[in-house]
C-alpha cells in the first residue's frame, strides 16, 4: 500500500521488474525449485497495481477491493512458506514443515472468511483502509507471521533470513503508520524486500553459492590459483 493511486502504481511496476529480473536470474541458473520465491516480487508489484485501482474506485467492495484482500492474506500465507520450503536446502526443509503447516492452516481459514464476509475498502487521508471481518483473529495473525516471517527466518539462507528479519522488523513499522493515517509505507517495504531477493537470486547463481557443489568449487578453486 502507499500513499496514492500513483505512487502505488509506480511502486508496483517498479517491484515487478525487480521480480522479472529474479526470475529471469534463477531461470538461468536452470534452479527451477527457485522459481516460486524468486516470483514473489511479481505477486508484491502485482498486489500495489490491484490497490492502484482501489484508490480510483474510491475504496468501496468492488473487484480490485476483493482482489487486494486475497492477494494479501490467504495467498500470501501459503505462497511463502510453499516457496521458501522449494528454495530451502534439503537440511532445512524438515522444520519448515511447520511454518508450512501453519500457512495452509491459515490460509483455509483466511479464504473462508474471505468468502463468507464482505471486503471494504475506504481512502483514509493518505492510506486505504480495509475492513475484513475475520473469526478468532489473533490466531490469524499469530499463524500468518509463522508461515510467512517463520519460513524466512527457518530457511537456513543467512539472506533469505535478512528478509524475514526485514519482514519481522518493518511490519510492525508499517503498520503503526498506517493506523494512525499518516502515510503508507507497505510499498517502500515490499521494494526493500524485493531488493533482498534480488541479491539472493544473484548471489546463488555464482561459483561460491551455498548451493553449489564442493568438487565445482574446488575446481574453479584449483583454476584460480593456477594449479
Amino acid at each position: 500500500m502507499c500513499w496514492s493511486a500513483t505512487a502505488d502504481l509506480v511502486a508496483g511496476a517498479g517491484i515487478a521488474a525487480v521480480g522479472v529480473a529474479c526470475v529471469t536470474t534463477v531461470a538461468r541458473a536452470g534452479r527451477a525449485r527457485e522459481l516460486p520465491l524468486a516470483a514473489l516480487p511479481l505477486l508484491l508489484g502485482a498486489h500495489q497495481v490491484v490497490e492502484s485501482l482501489v484508490w480510483r474506485a474510491d475504496g468501496g467492495t468492488g473487484p480490485a477491493t476483493v482482489a487486494w484482500a486475497v492477494i494479501a492474506l490467504p495467498l500470501l500465507a501459503l505462497w511463502v512458506p510453499v516457496a521458501v520450503l522449494c528454495a530451502a536446502p534439503a537440511t532445512a526443509r524438515p522444520r519448515l514443515l511447520l511454518p508450512l503447516g501453519a500457512g495452509v492452516a491459515t490460509s483455509a481459514a483466511l479464504a473462508y472468511n474471505l468468502s463468507r464476509h464482505p471486503v471494504a475498502a475506504d481512502i483514509r487521508g493518505h492510506t486505504v483502509g480495509y475492513a475484513v471481518q475475520l473469526s478468532h483473529s489473533g490466531l490469524l495473525v499469530v499463524g500468518y507471521l509463522l508461515a510467512t516471517v517463520g519460513s524466512l527466518l527457518l530457511s537456513g539462507d543467512r539472506r533469505l533470513v535478512l528478509f524475514g528479519a526485514l519482514a519481522g522488523v518493518g511490519a510492525p513499522v508499517c503498520w503503526a503508520l498506517w493506523r494512525l493515517e499518516f502515510v503508507s509505507t507497505w510499498c517502500a517495504l515490499a521494494a526493500l524486500c524485493s531488493l533482498v531477493l534480488l541479491g539472493w537470486a544473484h548471489r546463488r547463481t555464482g561459483p561460491y553459492s551455498a548451493s553449489a557443489p564442493t568438487s565445482a568449487r574446488t575446481s574453479n578453486s584449483s583454476y584460480e590459483d593456477g594449479s
